[in-house]
């Protein structure tokens, strides 16, 4: 580290801008955003207050530093990457400053993400409209520098149309508030240090009026370059003002920091209607837009053929195609209207009657075979809006060394010209020998497009350059933009002097350095930018090689070195949709920290430098490396929430595997690991086993020698553990099932075995519990050794329990599992232990409890009779539960039983995962994580409400975090039972 660098950090330090981060872990994190550019940062200042933030950019102006305003960090042109100092304003930056309803505007700070805006608005009925696809983690600031635009700017328009002023901090370090000003400035006083340079600027508007009328393209989609447009007469607002807002829009954080924006709201939308109109060629699509766009929708979005047979490989899609979609179109056509139901009724009559008029029907011939395809219910019409907002990042999952790489995708045409532009560049891409996936605005003719090339290969490199120079000649001939929505970055700077011509660049220069003379904010973007494909600047450049490493879990289905394993990791592409706040389960110690490092995208982004070499020799097994996932759960909702499937619990098993390798396996894990093979001899020895929560000083003792929190109850040795004294239960004519019986419950919960037992029984199965031949120690499926990185030791358990239940497979006999972690084992991790083809027949027959009961059911097989048990069940979904898609079997089972009112908890992991609540050095986290939702619902229930867990660890951190003992499903069946009911758990004949 040179000196300078050594001065700034030491500055940045002592003068208190809040976290400061300068180690090469860090800087990798945010070296990257959602482009495929990748630029290591000096350091990185995460201030807790704006005040924090405007005293770091004045310490790295001292000292001759650029600074880079970074929000969520999605950018997908390169715009959030560069090499001085990154200001990340997302963890505290984040509150609304004001909120006035009656005007309808509110003022923010900077990182406020745009979801949680909208939380916090909904209740006075008002939203921000700008509804871009990353809304989920996209902030405001970042969403301004953008000149964000969304799905419904056929409505409400892009960012600028709905920024009212910002404030913020000049280069020099003076504060000043841009907003609406007369054109002669005659409101703005004489001796108001902003005169000058608001002067200035507008002086430059006037000069290059008549060019700017000229050369930026008459389309709403157009973000590029600098809004000069705003500065001209032309710009004006109706009453003769100008908004120098709007010049800071979509600046890329070159000309000023943002502190404070005043955003204008909008009413939230009522009911909606969506009409799925299915078109059997692409070209007609394009070419119905123009006529759609008549019938005023607030969006149409398109959907390619590639992009719907993705989504249909995508579990979390699947079933939202499988409610709308008809037949095997070329594209979609998504068009929503938001007016009264009985206008959205109407207009949908009218779209079904246009696409009659255009000659489209259900019984034409391809080119006019279609239809639309009615939507109306509100939770469908959500789920394919996630879907189609998902788009990208569905592109992205293809499991290829070449990917749709972004950087012609933003350009935007008149809608006459979309089907013939389209069709143009279709063909340079044949021409090329690549392919392009479409979809996304086509309301705006402004579709994603992203050719699909190897950016490691020098060939692809030079494609893509060939490509974007006869992309942009396109667009130019058809009087369009190139930059459309996603801004200029590095992707697209290169190419303003082709696009506006020289005068115009020289404007840009010129506004950019009357802001910002010495190049302080954000070098590099939007004037003055690198070539765009210059390799030194790319995450993939010439010197990139993977390291000569064996994983220990096969990563053969993925492309790349180390065995697919940076194939695998490299499926990241830094879309960071792992960074939402609220939904689904992933990252649940992001939601916690609000740390880059604790997120899925951070972690792979590690791993990728880590593989690469780039965080130098052994990185992989380094504490540094630890460090990075220590706070990892494994709950694998990233398995399946990530769009591209960057399953990061599997992942971390592979650094825990070299650093066993290299003997930094402690004291704790090993005796964590080892659980099943010494848990029959610590029940024989309960009452001692269990003295250590008996006494503060033996708790106090173990957490100083061991780690485990004197604070929290381990789980109690019992010994009446379930110990397989018969290996048949029920009738010998029932239908066979083999109940995995998992070391957790034999040994500390017992009772929930004999209730599924119970439970199976009643229903007339023949249940098997499988074991070894030789009477000896209980299968196990390997998941603590896992959880250790010991890989070896959970390949010989899995080896021995697959000896055990092959032949329950190989006769497709059900094998049913209690604890959602160690029975999805069998169907997730054993099968890439390179076990063979046993590994798959096993997982193909393995099924949770309720996943058993509920196809049972479903199927009319099976024969329980229940009674009621409560009126209200409170159900908490195990991480696994929820990555596997059985969530929804859960509560099937559970409405099996008579007037039980199920109400599932919207929650992410229940912070326990395992022994990560038991550490002291994460049970703050852990309990932390439980109090996000889990824990204040179970303690708001009433007492007659039974609270529902099938994970074994969920129902401890429920026990120590709300004083509520939960059941697993099985108890809440076996309690449904009659009491008449006699069942005998003895063996069969």
């Amino acid at each position: 580290m040179s000196g300078s660098v050594v001065d700034l950090e030491r500055r940045l330090r002592v003068e208190n801008v809040g976290e400061v981060k300068f180690d090469a872990f860090t800087r990798g994190r945010y070296a990257t955003d959602a482009s495929s550019y990748q630029i290591m940062p000096l350091g990185v200042v995460v201030p807790e207050s704006i005040e924090q933030a405007t005293r770091a950019i004045g310490i790295a102006r001292a000292e001759g530093v650029p600074v880079l305003a970074r929000g969520g960090g999605t950018s997908q042109c390169g715009q959030t990457v560069n090499s001085g100092l990154v200001i990340d304003a997302s963890k505290h930056l984040d509150k609304i400053l004001s909120l006035d309803t009656d005007a309808r505007t509110c003022r923010v700070e900077p990182g406020i993400v745009l979801d949680e805006l909208n939380r916090r608005l909904k209740p006075h009925g008002l939203w921000f409209p700008v509804d871009i696809s990353t809304a989920s983690r996209a902030t405001i600031g970042g969403m301004a520098g953008n000149n964000s635009c969304g799905g419904r700017s056929l409505r409400y328009g892009t960012m600028r149309d709905n920024v009212v002023s910002i404030d913020a901090v000049l280069a020099d370090g003076t504060a000043a508030h841009f907003g609406a000003v007369q054109a002669d400035l005659s409101d703005v006083a004489a001796a108001d240090p902003r005169r000058a340079l608001f002067a200035d600027v507008l002086g430059i508007g006037d000069r290059e009026a008549s060019e700017v009328m000229a050369r930026f393209p008459a389309v709403q989609r157009r973000v590029g370059g600098y809004n000069l447009d705003a500065l001209t007469p032309a710009g004006s607002q109706s009453d003769g003002r100008v908004n120098l807002a709007h010049l800071l829009v979509g600046s890329e954080g070159t000309l000023a920091y943002s502190t404070a924006i005043e955003l204008k709201l909008s009413p939230l939308l009522g009911r909606r209607a969506v009409g799925a109109c299915h078109f059997g060629s692409f070209y007609e699509a394009m070419n119905a837009t123009q006529h759609i766009v008549a019938l005023k929708p607030i969006a149409v979005e398109l959907v390619d053929r590639t992009m719907i047979g993705l989504a249909a490989e995508n579990p979390v899609f699947r079933p939202t195609l499988g409610a709308f979609l008809r037949g095997e179109p070329e594209a979609l056509l998504l068009v929503e209207f938001a007016e009264s139901e009985d206008e959205n009724r109407r207009r949908l009559a009218r779209l079904g009657q246009l696409l009659g008029d255009l000659g489209f029907g259900w019984d034409r011939e391809r080119s006019k075979w279609g239809g639309v395809v009615e939507v109306l219910d509100p939770s469908l019409q959500t789920a394919i809006a996630e879907m189609r907002a998902a788009g990208l990042n569905i592109m992205m999952s293809m499991k290829d060394e070449r990917k749709p790489v972004s950087f012609i995708e933003d350009c935007a045409v008149p809608l006459p010209h979309l089907a013939e532009y389209t069709a143009a560049l279709t063909e340079v891409f044949e021409k090329h020998g690549t392919r392009g996936t479409w979809y996304a605005h086509a309301s705006e003719g402004c579709l994603h497009v992203r050719p699909v090339l190897n950016l490691k290969l020098d060939k692809d490199v030079r494609t893509m350059r060939a490509i974007a120079e006869e992309a942009f000649a396109l667009v130019r001939a058809y009087k369009g933009s190139h930059s459309g929505e996603h801004g200029d970055g590095i992707v697209r700077s290169e190419f303003h002097e082709a696009m506006f011509g020289s005068r115009l660049t020289r404007a840009f220069e010129e506004v950019k350095d009357r802001f910002d003379p010495d190049g302080l904010f954000n070098p590099g973007k939007i004037v003055r930018a690198p070539r765009f494909d210059d390799r030194r600047n790319f995450r993939f450049g010439r010197d990139y090689r993977i390291a000569d490493f064996k994983p220990a879990l096969d990563w053969s289905t993925y492309p790349g070195g180390a065995g697919g394993l940076s194939g695998a990791v490299e499926m990241c592409n830094n879309n960071g949709e792992c960074r939402k706040l609220a939904g689904g389960a992933m990252c649940p110690s992001y939601r916690v920290t609000r740390d880059e490092r604790d997120v899925t995208r951070g972690r792979a982004n590690s791993l990728r430098l880590a593989l690469s070499g780039q965080l130098g020799a052994k990185a992989l097994s380094s504490d540094e490396m630890a460090e990075t996932l220590k706070l990892c759960v494994s709950c694998k909702a990233c398995r399946r929430e990530c769009p591209t499937g960057v399953d990061m619990a599997r992942m971390k098993i592979e650094v825990l595997a070299a650093r066993v390798r290299e003997g930094k396996l402690g004291p704790r894990e090993r005796l964590i690991a080892y659980l099943p093979r010494y848990a029959g001899w610590a029940s024989r020895l309960h009452g001692l086993m269990n003295l250590r929560d008996r006494s503060p000083a033996l708790a106090a003792v173990s957490e100083r020698l061991l780690g485990f929190s004197a604070k929290r109850r381990l789980p109690k040795w019992r010994s009446d553990r379930f110990a397989d004294r018969r290996d048949v239960y029920g009738p010998a004519t029932g239908p066979e099932i083999a109940l995995f019986a998992d070391t957790f419950h034999r040994t500390f919960e017992r009772e929930k075995i004999d209730a599924a037992l119970r439970v199976l029984v009643a229903a007339g199965y023949r249940v098997h519990i499988p074991g070894p031949a030789d009477g000896g120690r209980p299968i196990c499926c390997g998941r603590t050794f896992l959880s250790a990185g010991l890989v070896e030791e959970a390949r010989v358990e899995a080896a021995r329990s697959h000896d055990v239940l092959l032949p329950f497979a190989e006769r497709n006999v059900p094998i049913v599992g209690l604890e959602p972690s160690c029975l999805l084992t069998f169907r997730d991790e054993a099968t890439a232990l390179r076990l063979g083809e046993s590994a798959n027949k096993v997982a193909a027959n393995a099924l949770l409890f309720e996943e058993f009961i509920a196809r049972e059911s479903g199927a009319g097989r099976l024969r329980l009779s229940l009674g009621p048990v409560a009126a209200k069940a409170l159900l908490h979904g195990h991480c696994h539960q929820k990555s596997f898609g059985a969530m929804s079997a859960i509560e099937r089972t559970l409405r099996l039983v008579p007037g039980l009112d199920v109400q599932t908890i919207e929650s992410s992991c229940c912070g326990m995962a395992g022994a990560f609540g038991y550490q002291a050095e994460t049970m703050d986290i852990s309990l932390a994580m439980g109090e996000l939702a889990l824990l204040p619902r179970v303690r708001s229930a009433e007492a007659e409400t039974l609270i529902v867990a099938d994970g074994f660890s969920c129902r401890h951190q429920i026990l120590d975090g709300a004083n509520r003992t939960a059941l697993h499903v099985a108890e809440v069946l076996d309690l449904a039972l009659p009491t008449s009911t006699d069942i005998r758990l003895s063996q069969s004949d």
